[in-house]
């Protein structure tokens, strides 16, 4: 008799416990108030924030308007990864390529010194073909720091950028945005 009345009860409960798992997905607006917030990786908004100020402070401080041949021609050079995760930073030199094109004040190119980049163009050069250089070098680093006090964790992104001169040989612009996230980790995992 228990087990009759019980049957309907665990029927009727079930499909709300199954919906009570799903999720709600749908596209969120990057940027927005709905961002996702984890502690232990660089999100896609982390880099987005990271270029915009770079990008911004960049181009106040005027340094790529001293060039003989405007718009400035910029490489991007390699961004050192010094964090405990694997990262694109391609997530973050497009996005400072793109807004530096959008601006009319630069031009970019990326080499990759590993797919011998620097000998193509020395070779350009020695053929006596007409190659402009770059008027500028933008490289960089990546850095993570951690900090745990009981089962709070703090975890903040340094994205460190410099621009060089490739004429005179020193830098003539340095940039840095932090990112901070904390939090509580949970003892029980999935």
């Amino acid at each position: 008799m228990k087990t009759k009345l019980l049957l309907p009860l665990i029927a009727a409960a079930a499909p709300m416990f199954i919906t009570g798992c799903a999720t709600d997905a749908h596209y969120v607006q990057t940027g927005d108030k709905e961002q996702v917030v984890s502690l232990g990786q660089i999100n896609i908004q982390d880099y987005a924030n990271a270029a915009n100020a770079a990008v911004k402070d960049l181009l106040a401080s005027g340094a790529l308007d001293h060039v003989a041949n405007p718009p400035a021609l910029l490489e991007l050079s390699r961004i050192v990864n010094n964090t405990s995760q694997q990262v694109d930073t391609d997530l973050l030199t497009k996005k400072i390529s793109i807004a530096l094109l959008q601006s009319g004040k630069a031009q970019t190119k990326t080499v990759d010194h590993k797919a011998t980049g620097y000998q193509q163009e020395t070779e350009f050069m020695n053929d006596q073909k007409a190659t402009r250089m770059p008027d500028f070098t933008l490289s960089g680093k990546i850095i993570e720091t951690v900090d745990r006090a009981g089962s709070t964790r703090r975890t903040t992104y340094s994205f460190q950028l410099s621009l060089n001169d490739t004429k005179q040989g020193v830098q003539v612009w340095e940039g840095e945005k932090e990112i901070g996230k904390q939090g509580t980790r949970s003892s029980v995992g999935f």
